[in-house]
């Protein structure tokens, strides 16, 4: 089923989101820019090239004609094309990217802007498939948006920032997956009761259980085999597949239940591409 979103909140929170991402990359040095960062092969300065070229791209930009052949881990062709406008900004400095960037996204807001709300509800093919609104686009782009942006703020050790109208909006790109998350990645037995007690901005009570498939539930047929507790923002990441749960487990993130069906669902988070 489609998912409709607000166009006035979307809008909002790329705004804010793409404000924050420019405050962010203003002022920094050429070492910085190099620092390697969580995901392979890329620098800070190309976590913001690829927000760049995903931007862009929407604005009607060709994607780039570079070779990417060479990089063994991309699995897919959305990595390939995200990695072909990397690869075609890595001659650029960081202060060249960070102009592409406020020239892409300023066009890009001039544009959503004088959307409606029916152009958000309007059909549009999507990264979490093609049977999906415009809207859902969007608040995939502000999830996208910050989760680059603290990739970036891990690498160089800058404390997250913890918006909590960013956090819930990429929670809701992440609970549609749940059952995905228990099912095929935890790959928990049938019978599995799992609760996800998330806390902080976006606090709220998950119930999967497993039968024929994993499934969100309003009610479990039992007591819960597993419990996982930990705020929103850090169940982004995780489920984003930026940090490791194994090494919070007893103080950012708190099991009890059923210790290895625990352990093999913290190890199998990560949902994203």
């Amino acid at each position: 089923m489609p998912t409709y979103v607000d166009r006035n909140q979307t809008i909002d929170l790329l705004r804010s989101t793409w404000e924050a991402i420019d405050h962010l990359y203003t002022g920094f040095t050429d070492a910085d820019h190099d620092t390697p960062t969580c995901l392979p092969g890329w620098t800070v300065k190309d976590q913001l090239s690829h927000i760049t070229g995903a931007e862009e791209m929407l604005l009607g930009q060709p994607i780039p004609e570079v070779d990417v052949s060479h990089l063994t881990h991309l699995h897919n062709d959305i990595a390939k094309m995200n990695e072909a406008w990397v690869e075609s900004k890595r001659s650029l400095s960081g202060p060249e990217v960070l102009a592409q960037f406020r020239t892409a996204t300023a066009a890009r807001l001039t544009a959503l802007d004088a959307m409606s709300q029916a152009n958000f509800d309007a059909p549009s093919w999507t990264p979490a498939g093609p049977d999906e609104t415009y809207g859902r686009f969007m608040r995939i782009r502000a999830y996208d948006s910050f989760h680059h942006e603290h990739d970036a703020r891990d690498a160089l050790g800058l404390p997250a920032r913890l918006d909590p109208a960013a956090i819930r909006s990429a929670l809701d790109e992440t609970f549609p997956a749940l059952g995905y998350i228990v099912g095929k990645r935890a790959k928990l037995p049938e019978g599995a009761r799992v609760r996800i007690e998330l806390t902080g901005p976006g606090a709220a009570t998950h119930l999967v259980e497993v039968t024929d498939r994993a499934r969100v539930v309003d009610e479990l047929s039992g007591d819960p085999t597993v419990e996982l507790r930990v705020d929103g923002f850090t169940f982004v990441r995780l489920t984003g597949g930026r940090i490791e749960a194994e090494p919070l487990i007893g103080s950012t993130v708190a099991l009890a239940g059923d210790e290895v069906q625990g352990r093999q669902l913290i190890a199998n988070l990560a949902f994203t591409i």
